[in-house]
Order: structure tokens, then sequence, then C-alpha cells
């Protein structure tokens, strides 16, 4: 059975020019597309199967991220249904000389769990630590109403 933490994914990206926006900064379907993919990642940990993305609610910009800087962007599942995978996603922008990081953009997705185009059934989802039980309970409060 499947655990939160096994669903826990960070990746970082390096914001270049080719990113930007007419800001100087990454453009938001930018960072919205490696929320999708990264958020994916954590779904097919947790369904063991390959996900697709049925919706993403309530992103939030709340700053930019400057080109040159690091686009920190992290995911976990944190509950499941017959067919899907809810995951919290969270990006920063990280200083790459000092490792500082900087909240930017987070949001909840829905992942639907497929074999050969068709919905299929995933595990149930278990938090074993108490910090996991933590991200459960804070993603779950805090989810917009579905």
């Amino acid at each position: 059975m499947p655990t939160i933490a096994d669903t826990h994914i960070v990746n970082r990206e390096r914001v270049q020019p080719t990113h930007a926006n007419n800001y100087n900064s990454a453009h938001g379907g930018i960072v919205m597309k490696w929320m999708d993919e990264i958020g994916a990642m954590s779904a097919m940990r947790a369904a063991r199967e390959s996900c697709v993305t049925a919706q993403m609610s309530r992103v939030d910009f709340e700053r930019p991220i400057p080109i040159g800087d690091t686009a920190l962007i992290e995911s976990y599942a944190y509950a499941t249904g017959r067919t899907s995978v809810r995951v919290r996603i969270e990006v920063a922008r990280e200083d790459p000389h000092t490792g500082e990081t900087e909240e930017t953009t987070s949001a909840y997705a829905t992942f639907v769990a497929v074999d050969d185009g068709t919905p299929t059934p995933v595990p149930e989802l278990t938090a074993e630590s108490e910090a996991c039980k933590r991200l459960r309970e804070t993603a779950l409060a805090e989810e917009p109403q579905r």
C-alpha cells in the first residue's frame, strides 16, 4: 500500500529567458506546466498506474520567480478516491547562490489513474508518520470545496 511519503516529489527548474513573460519572470503557464508534471508524478506513485490530470483548483500566484532564480516544485498525494488521487503542489523561488527560498505558487490537483485510457482503481493511501498525518490534515483542511 503506498504512503504519503512515497509520493513526495521535489524538482527544480532554472528559470531561463525562454520561460519568461514580459516582466522578466517565469510565465504563469510555464509554472503550471511544471506543477502539472510533478503533480502527476506524485499521483502515479500513489496510484501505481499512469495518471491524467482531471482538474487543478485554487492556483494561487503570490509572487514572481525572476529569470536566473530556480523554481522549486514540491508535491505529494494526500488522498485517494476510487480512481482518483488528490495532490498538493507548492512552488518556491530559490536563490541559486544562497539556497534561500520564498513561496510563490500553490495549487490542488486531482489526477485519474488510467489503464489503456480507462479509469482504473487506485489503492488506499496511508499516512505512516506524524509528519505525513499533518500534511494530510493540512491539505484536507485547506483544499477548495469539491
